[in-house]
């Protein structure tokens, strides 16, 4: 499956966006989904995380009641809502799928665990 990442932006302190990733080639419907980010000079972070049955989301602490992620399987497409955006969120934004297989809870958060990546999108927030 080849994913794209688009959507990101500059943004105000405070303010909101919603960034996409568009999926080709496959379905996703059958695939864990989720958001990492990579800040300049750091590694890549655990975002969020939305299971194949959609009721099922993760969130790192430091975006809980601020994002969202959700997924339309019709659209072959996983959102991110970002809201209440602060300056330390400026990175880039990576959608990544789990095409094989089950992640298991614990290991969600875990890049390695997931084996299709977009290409980024870059959000930058200014204070």
């Amino acid at each position: 499956v080849q994913l794209q990442a688009f959507g990101g932006g500059l943004v105000q302190a405070g303010g909101f966006l919603r960034i996409s990733c568009a999926a080709s080639g496959r379905t996703i419907s059958d695939y864990d989904m989720a958001w990492f980010r990579q800040a300049p000079g750091k590694e890549r972070d655990f975002v969020a995380a939305i299971r194949r049955s959609e009721s099922s989301t993760r969130y790192v602490d430091s975006v809980k009641g601020r994002f969202a992620i959700s997924r339309d399987n019709a659209k072959n497409t996983v959102y991110l809502q970002m809201n209440s955006l602060k300056p330390e969120d400026t990175a880039v934004y990576y959608c990544a799928a789990k095409t094989g297989g089950w992640i298991m809870t614990s290991q969600v958060k875990e890049p390695s665990r997931y084996d299709s990546w977009g290409q980024g999108t870059q959000v930058t927030v200014s204070s």
